[in-house]
């Protein structure tokens, strides 16, 4: 009898939580996310605005995107401060700080004070990504961490797109720069309070058996360096680099350029919400690429992804090419011409830092492949504000165009060095 009693009494592995709490808390960090990137893609709506108002060219405007990029690649560094600090306080500061600095925007007198706030914004805003990941398996067992991820990953195109859009509304009611950057910061101050209320760490967060801390450790050191000199990891790397750098140009001068090929290239607010509207087909298009690039990738034979990769980067290097003429002929086309892009970019972007990190690091090292893609992709971003501002003084958007083409090429050339590499099992 003893015995059957303590069989009874062994513990089994500890159960997912219930629907109603788990969805609450997604929808809360999915909604905290998008508050962020409402306080970040509000900059470029208001570039033109900020042009006339303080007198100043592309090149000048362009170091404020430029530094802010290289605030957000050290805010990419902070994981292991919010995993002393936890996932729901790591969250919420990062919802705390960009609503504070992209409200002291508004202050500012001039742009060294504004790429100094605005910066401070980004770089809390980084910390978002590495705490929700905290967060989630806390709250889904890892048959189903895969699916949550995705629908996080949808959280920044679709505020992307919705930053333009409230710019947009702030613009037709008269706001001008100062309006369009601190408006959306008093929407994330109601998010956070969401957040106060929802966020919080699941129960799912018992280390599992034989996965201690020691062991990990001890296989880190080695493991690192040689990840580090494998030809496919640098590979990744590279198109990191240069995809990084055109996303961030479309995301940095889009709307400056639609804005440009209307009226002249007048900054008037009927001009500027026309062009916010249609720039938000990037994004749009974006997250269906990242849906399409993943049920595609998986069904490719290995041997073909490379050459899909290389052909879709040939395309948007010819559709960069000709983007100017294009719009130049037919302003209305503004909107399609800059989806199809978006369409171009995000599917092979979306790769980077999930399924080629995998492939690289394998399960050991997937969150450090990870993180180093990406903070060498943002180094790359770097050079879409001010270095690519410059050139559109010096030449306009065609040499602008004809340099991205050139970039994009080469990425193309890059990728097929991909060599098709088995899964990892989970």
């Amino acid at each position: 009898m003893n015995d059957r009693f303590a069989v009874m009494d062994v513990p089994s592995a500890p159960r997912e939580p219930s629907l109603s709490p788990r969805t609450g808390v997604l929808a809360a960090l999915f909604l905290g996310y998008i508050g962020i990137y409402l306080c970040r893609k509000n900059l470029p709506v208001a570039v033109p605005l900020l042009q006339d108002a303080f007198h100043a060219n592309k090149e000048q405007v362009g170091w404020l995107l430029s530094f802010s990029t290289l605030a957000y690649l050290a805010g990419k560094l902070t994981g292991p401060f919010t995993d002393r600090i936890g996932g729901r306080r790591g969250f919420l500061l990062s919802l705390f700080g960009v609503a504070l600095f992209s409200a002291a925007g508004v202050l500012a007198p001039g742009l060294f004070l504004l790429t100094v706030v605005y910066s401070l914004s980004r770089f809390f805003g980084a910390i978002g990504w590495g705490a929700m990941m905290k967060l989630v398996p806390t709250w889904y067992h890892k048959s189903h961490l895969a699916t949550v991820v995705a629908i996080l990953s949808l959280s920044y195109v679709s505020g992307g797109s919705g930053a333009t859009l409230l710019a947009r509304q702030v613009i037709h009611q008269g706001g001008g720069w100062r309006a369009v950057l601190g408006v959306p910061s008093l929407v994330l101050m109601g998010i956070l309070l969401i957040g106060l209320v929802l966020v919080r760490k699941g129960p799912l967060s018992a280390a599992s058996p034989g996965q201690g801390p020691g062991k990990k450790h001890g296989a880190a050191g080695p493991s690192l360096g040689v990840l580090l000199r494998r030809p496919q990891f640098i590979i990744v790397c590279l198109l990191s680099f240069t995809l990084t750098l055109l996303r961030e140009a479309f995301n940095n001068w889009s709307i400056d350029f639609l804005a440009s090929m209307e009226r002249g290239g007048a900054h008037g607010a009927g001009v500027l919400a026309t062009a916010a509207l249609r720039s938000i087909s990037f994004d749009l298009a974006g997250g269906v690429s990242i849906l399409l690039m993943g049920v595609v990738y998986d069904r490719v034979p290995p041997a073909l992804r490379r050459w899909l990769i290389a052909g879709i980067l040939g395309l948007l290097a010819a559709l960069i090419l000709l983007l100017h003429p294009l719009m130049k002929a037919d302003p209305a086309r503004g909107a399609a011409l800059v989806g199809l892009v978006g369409l171009l970019i995000y599917g092979p972007y979306s790769l980077l830092a999930g399924v080629f990190a995998i492939e690289s690091g394998g399960q050991d090292l997937a969150a450090t492949a990870s993180g180093i893609i990406d903070a060498v992709g943002y180094a790359g971003g770097f050079l879409a504000g001010g270095l690519l501002g410059r050139l559109l003084d010096l030449g306009g958007y065609p040499l602008g165009f004809r340099c991205l083409a050139g970039i994009t090429l080469v990425a193309a050339v890059i990728s097929l060095g991909l060599r098709p590499s088995p899964r990892p099992e989970s």
